[in-house]
């Protein structure tokens, strides 16, 4: 077997920490000085939303005011810093195994597993022999440390999906599914025009069960089959 190098880490660094901490709630303080020295003018305009807020901090002395718009500017940007901090990705490279890692979520593909490695879209994909996905990850990890990072440690990383050509847009009722999997999608229709990423994934990993490949154009589903599931195979 071929000996590679230390693992490969991929991720936003202590560069995106410290935007996260730092700059957002900076960011956010700025915002709600802005907001509560302006909320007169605010106030007086006849197109504003919430003008009764703006009137009633417009009545509070200014120091005041001021404080409690940086704080709650502070305020929100922390928990934006927060939820950023829970989706952050980090995905680690070696020889055997690639680990990713989504907030505290951890799952582990193993290279012996895998057949093509590439970036679709923000997604990070990883297919099997038989052309299933072992792993979807969504992230803004840039696509060229993605593509060092696995070359380097001997995966077989390709430009981009070899089965892209083979996608068709789903529309109910549609032939050529598995029995059962136009319901699933049918559901994950609705998980995704309802924003519930959870319920999606779940259904697209159900879905693989199915022999089914599914992958999002904004909130269109297009589908695949896994080569079990052919019929021609």
């Amino acid at each position: 077997m071929t000996a590679y190098g230390p693992p490969t880490v991929v991720s936003g660094g202590s560069g995106e920490l410290l935007v996260l901490w730092g700059g957002i709630p900076a960011a956010g303080g700025a915002a709600g000085w802005l907001l509560a020295a302006g909320a007169g003018w605010v106030a007086s305009l006849p197109w504003a939303p919430v003008q009764g807020l703006f009137r009633l901090v417009d009545g509070v002395s200014t120091g005041y005011a001021l404080g409690g718009g940086v704080g709650l500017g502070v305020l929100a940007g922390l928990v934006i810093a927060g939820i950023g901090t829970a989706e952050r990705v980090r995905v680690t490279v070696d020889g055997t195994r690639a680990r990713l890692r989504h907030g505290g979520a951890e799952r582990e593909v193993g290279r012996a597993q895998t057949r093509a490695v590439f970036v679709d879209g923000r997604d990070l994909v990883l297919l099997d022999a038989d052309d299933g996905e072992l792993a979807r990850q969504r992230s803004d990890l840039p696509a060229d440390r993605l593509a060092g990072a696995f070359r380097e440690q001997g995966w077989p990383w390709v430009a981009e999906d070899p089965h892209r050509a083979a996608y068709r847009r789903w529309v109910p009722g549609l032939p050529g599914l598995p029995p059962g999997a136009d319901a699933l999608l049918r559901a994950r229709q609705e998980a995704v025009e309802h924003d519930q990423g959870d319920e999606a994934r779940e259904l697209r990993a159900e879905l693989g069960r199915y022999g089914v490949v599914v992958r999002d154009e904004g909130r269109r589903q297009h589908w695949r089959l896994t080569r079990p599931a052919r019929p021609s195979d």
